[in-house]
């Protein structure tokens, strides 16, 4: 698609005053703008305090649209799920429903709105609410073509059927004025009564019609020839059935029989005595001025371009159309005014261009929804692959990016916006990859499906970012069980450690350790940092004392020390846990094992000794330390002299 040269929207920021000079700062999907004190000659003034929000795409903020597009998420997944080795035979039917199945979820969202609109007290909101029941249904009429003429593909016959449903279907006021009609107290001689005949004839609701002037007959019995006759020619009516026996040829032939016996009533004034009955058959012989003579109830050019088609071409071949819509457009229109943004995109439509329906709709239309979503179904149906973008993607994956960007702007929409990036083979990942770092972790519940997602796609980089993130919020609220269990989760040592080394602090001062589930099953966890396999292993430790299983509580207590895993700051709380064990009656600590203690603590005793360790401690602190050394002392050289008697008692 070539660049469109084309004037930017206009939006109008409130309270910014002419003259003066903004400001703003670049979102995602939005920009701040505001109004700054710099003046031209340099000087200051005074500005607005307000920052106003500009947003790119507003209908995700809408509650009613929020529906279609979590409806339509589902259909777009279930459509990626088609196999590709299908035959197209067999899964043209799968598209053809689910092209249905979008346009029956922009129906309902376009029958709440318009329930909202009607309902709701606030006038602005009515309007907003009315404004975008009316793109919905551009959306849908645009969507309903191209059905008919890429999607279904519908072929000479069937296809003016599929189009006669197409306008009836989008011009539905005829239904309400023949309600009114039938609901008056002489249908007959309602003043609309003539209209809704006409509308039904130019529809092909010929059964209808009929039942209509069936009512006048039985007012006017002199005038009961003609209606007869009228009533004949429209029953006689041929149109083609596709799942019948008959060929296309022989239904053209049945139907050019029926044309001139329908031409020789009109030369013969058969209708001359009623003018709606002549009308009506100026009509059904497709004559030209008489239809553009009904522009009010035809309503658009395509329905005049249908209608035309019904009465002079019925079996029309979807290469002709072109031809017959530029003929249309051009004789329903005022040619003094350019047709609208709509008209451009049925035109195009109708000339088989389905690029230009896509381009224009893109400029057209004030989201991405309906370009991604119809772009995607018709790459499926095999009708883009030949039409690619300068930077390497094609057109379907580029505008399932700009929607799907678009998506991770709000605040529980983000997530449909995953599967989209997931079907966008090329650049999906890059983008999931930049969007997903965006998304506010604004509780655990969410950052922990943000993490979901990167772990599910092998995406390292993000889950170590998101797990890092909530490790440092949960650490500066002090819930170090939370900040732990994220560090082990990003696989984090650095920061396990410095947690660990918080936990170790904590039970220093408060002599319990918090979070004692997440410690006792650390399980291979511990492993990812000294530190932290020295939290677990001491907490081992502590379960093993409290199930009186000594032996092995004193035999981990000493290999923390000797092998160099606890901290060095940490010895002389180790030392004092040994105290207890030491001054058991059963000697708990061999010989050996209590001269490893002694030297450990006479290595420690050394450090405390330098003058830099002093320094920083005052009288009372180093009171309490040659206390504990005094007492280890003591107790040590009782454990040693009675596991000596022991040992060589033993020995004897």
């Amino acid at each position: 698609m070539e660049e469109v040269d084309v004037e930017p929207t206009i939006t109008n920021i409130p309270a910014l005053r002419r003259g003066k000079h903004m400001g703003f700062a670049w979102g995602q999907g939005n920009i701040f703008v505001y109004e700054t004190l710099f003046k031209a000659t340099g000087a200051t003034g005074s500005g607005s305090p307000f920052i106003h929000e500009v947003r790119k795409d507003e209908d995700i903020y809408s509650p009613i649209l929020r529906k279609l597009f979590n409806e339509s998420h589902h259909i777009f997944v279930g459509l990626q799920t088609i196999r590709e080795d299908l035959p197209s035979k067999n899964k043209k039917p799968q598209f053809v429903s689910i092209s249905k199945n979008y346009r029956s979820v922009i129906r309902a969202c376009m029958e709440e709105l318009q329930q909202v609109a009607v309902s709701t007290k606030n006038a602005e909101m009515s309007v907003q609410y009315g404004n975008q029941v009316s793109i919905l249904l551009a959306i849908e009429l645009i969507w309903n073509l191209c059905e008919v003429l890429f999607i279904d593909a519908a072929p000479a016959g069937s296809l003016l059927l599929h189009l006669l449903d197409w306008v009836r279907l989008h011009k539905a006021d005829v239904d309400e004025k023949a309600r009114d009609v039938l609901q008056s107290d002489s249908p007959a001689e309602h003043r609309d009564y003539w209209d809704v005949v006409v509308s039904y004839v130019l529809q092909g609701r010929l059964d209808e019609a009929r039942q209509m002037l069936g009512k006048k007959a039985t007012l006017t019995p002199a005038a009961n020839n003609i209606y007869k006759m009228m009533d004949n020619l429209l029953s006689k009516m041929p149109f083609y059935n596709p799942g019948g026996t008959q060929t296309l040829t022989e239904f053209d032939v049945k139907w050019r029989h029926w044309h001139e016996e329908v031409d020789r009533c009109l030369q013969d004034n058969s209708f001359a005595s009623n003018q709606h009955l002549e009308v009506i058959c100026k009509i059904l012989l497709g004559d030209e001025d008489t239809l553009l003579e009904h522009k009010d109830l035809l309503g658009t050019w395509y329905h005049f371009l249908v209608s035309r088609l019904l009465f002079c071409h019925p079996t029309v071949k979807p290469t002709e159309l072109h031809y017959y819509a530029q003929s249309c457009m051009t004789m329903f229109l005022d040619s003094r005014s350019a047709p609208e943004p709509l008209d451009s995109i049925l035109l195009a439509a109708f000339e088989f261009d389905i690029h230009q329906v896509i381009k224009d709709c893109s400029i057209a239309l004030n989201n991405w929804w309906f370009v991604a979503h119809l772009t995607d179904l018709l790459d499926h149906c095999k009708l883009l692959q030949s039409h690619n973008l300068h930077f390497g993607s094609n057109l379907r994956e580029f505008l399932l990016l700009e929607y799907a960007s678009g998506l991770f702007t709000h605040h529980s929409l983000w997530q449909l916006a995953v599967d989209y990036f997931d079907h966008c083979l090329e650049f999906g990942r890059v983008y999931l990859e930049l969007q997903i770092e965006r998304v506010p972790l604004d509780t655990e519940r969410k950052a922990l499906k943000v993490l979901r997602i990167c772990e599910q796609r092998q995406m390292s980089e993000q889950v170590r970012s998101i797990c890092k993130i909530m490790a440092m919020r949960a650490l500066r609220n002090n819930r170090l069980g939370s900040a732990l269990s994220w560090s082990i989760r990003a696989k984090d040592a650095a920061f396990a450690t410095l947690i660990s080394e918080r936990f170790l602090q904590d039970y220093c001062a408060k002599g319990t350790f918090s979070d004692l589930d997440l410690i006792d099953n650390l399980g291979p966890a511990m492993l990812l940092s000294d530190r932290l396999t020295f939290l677990g292993k001491y907490r081992e430790f502590h379960k093993l004392y409290g199930e009186k299983r000594f032996k092995e509580a004193a035999k981990l207590l000493l290999s923390l020390m000797t092998a160099k895993i606890a901290p060095r700051s940490f010895w002389m709380t180790l030392l004092t846990d040994a105290l207890p064990l030491l001054e058991q009656k059963e000697v708990i600590f061999s010989a050996d094992q209590t001269y490893e203690l002694m030297f450990c603590l006479e290595e420690l005793t050394s450090s405390l000794n330098t003058p830099s360790s002093d320094s920083d401690k005052s009288m009372q602190e180093e009171d309490v330390e040659l206390t504990k050394v005094e007492l280890l002392r003591l107790a040590l050289s009782r454990n040693l002299a009675m596991a000596i008697v022991k040992e060589g008692t033993v020995e004897t």
